[in-house]
């Protein structure tokens, strides 16, 4: 084995790399490997699981506790799960270990607030999600995005039958959308919203009559169509609605009051989920016919 030859500046191994040099094909020369001292990992973004040492003071483990609060109630629920919730539910997720089959894919929003299952009541395995912000859906094209590789996967792999894009009320994407001034310093949020680009100058060129929450609950919706419509031009999506094998949902959950609106393409316009009709196969927009529609 080579022997490791150290300096101050790289490590250097008894080994050599070949490189060609000139013309010809048969003239190589050996240079030795040069591999840069590895790095040292920062000490200040790594919290380390360990338990309180023996021997230690009391004070000494709850310093170490009081470090990471929100981690100790991070663990304190796995622990919860561990001991409460999976014995409970032990067949489940035995049945779950041998493979997934959700029937629906839900696209929805980063934001912290809002909890799929929760809000659905589903269990784990029912619903393949997607999150970004904004619920965005990038148009497909030549570089695909990782969502469209779990639509796909969705779609094609999975086989789910119905796809959900739910927006929700104080939607913070959709206000940095409205006053994009204020993403001075979040270039990656900017490139990421012009994906919604359809959504602002809709609403600028047909709702410069509303303001405040109004506007951005128009916003909100108007966005959902977008997206909606950007999905139905994937083809793995699209080759399923071509066969009346998939249909889109477009949802607006409402945070404060628990209302979930859905859009309803014979009035135009989201109403409360519970008063919905047979939704669309093919999105369409506010005053838009729609010509093949599918009960779900």
């Amino acid at each position: 084995m080579s022997s490791l030859k150290s300096t101050e500046s790289e490590i250097m191994l008894d080994a050599f790399s070949f490189r060609q040099v000139g013309h010809s094909p048969q003239s190589l020369t050996r240079q030795p490997i040069s591999i840069p001292e590895p790095r040292q990992p920062r000490s200040d973004v790594f919290v380390r699981h360990t338990a309180p040492r023996f021997g230690a003071s009391d004070n000494q483990n709850e310093h170490k506790a009081d470090e990471a609060p929100w981690l100790k109630a991070l663990t304190e629920g796995i622990r919860h799960f561990q001991s409460k919730v999976f014995p409970v539910q032990r067949t489940l997720f035995e049945k779950l270990s041998l493979g997934q089959s959700p029937k629906t894919l839900f696209i929805t929003c980063s934001d912290s607030r809002i909890d799929p299952n929760l809000l659905t009541q589903s269990d784990p395995g029912e619903l393949f999600i997607i999150r970004n912000a904004g619920n965005i859906i990038p148009p497909y094209g030549p570089a695909p995005s990782g969502e469209t590789a779990s639509i796909e996967y969705a779609i094609s792999a999975l086989g789910v039958k119905d796809v959900v894009v739910c927006g929700h009320s104080q939607c913070g994407a959709m206000s940095a959308l409205l006053e994009p001034e204020h993403l001075k310093d979040l270039p990656a949020v900017r490139k990421w919203l012009k994906h919604a680009e359809t959504t602002q100058r809709i609403i600028k060129e047909n709702h410069n009559d509303l303001r405040d929450d109004a506007l951005l609950t128009a916003t909100i919706e108007e966005n959902v169509l977008t997206q909606l419509q950007h999905l139905a031009n994937h083809p793995a999506v699209a080759a399923k609605l071509a066969k009346g094998e998939l249909r889109l949902h477009g949802w607006v959950y409402h945070i404060k009051t628990e209302e979930v609106h859905a859009y309803d393409p014979d009035q135009g316009r989201f109403v409360p989920l519970r008063e919905i009709k047979p939704v669309p196969v093919r999105p369409t927009r506010r005053g838009e016919s729609e010509p093949n529609s599918q009960s779900a």
